[in-house]
């Protein structure tokens, strides 16, 4: 009996890769990145929201977040994703925000004077956003 192996299996996927030892995309140009730097990178592509609660805490604390502040707070919820943080407070200037960091989301908004002798709770990470 002549069994040829070779014609039963598929042809072995190959994949050009880079002088960098990195696989390039179909375009020719590859990303470079561990693993947590391409999760940073797709995370930082979903945009952080705020949620109905927040948004009416910021309304009555008359708290007004540009664009830039919440990209600010935005890499801040992408590094604790990276460091498998589930739920964050972002110090942010006089702000404390509690976050959602796996559904990229502000839960609540407090400043200074409103937040003074709170304690934070169902949170398993901080950061501190200059």
């Amino acid at each position: 009996m002549d069994i040829r192996i070779k014609e039963l299996l598929p042809e072995p996927l190959v994949l050009p890769v880079s002088r960098e030892g990195r696989t390039e995309r179909q375009d020719g140009t590859s990303r470079p990145g561990s693993f947590k730097e391409v999760l940073r990178r797709e995370m930082d592509a979903v945009p952080l929201k705020l949620s109905a609660h927040a948004e009416k805490r910021l309304r009555e604390r008359n708290i007004t977040l540009k664009e830039a502040d919440m990209e600010k707070i935005s890499r801040a919820v992408s590094l604790a994703a990276g460091k498998g943080v589930r739920n964050s407070l972002v110090i942010y200037h006089d702000l404390a925000l509690v976050t959602s960091v796996e559904n990229r989301t502000v839960v609540t908004a407090l400043d200074r004077r409103s937040g003074a002798g709170r304690v934070f709770t169902n949170i398993d990470g901080a950061i501190i956003v200059e």
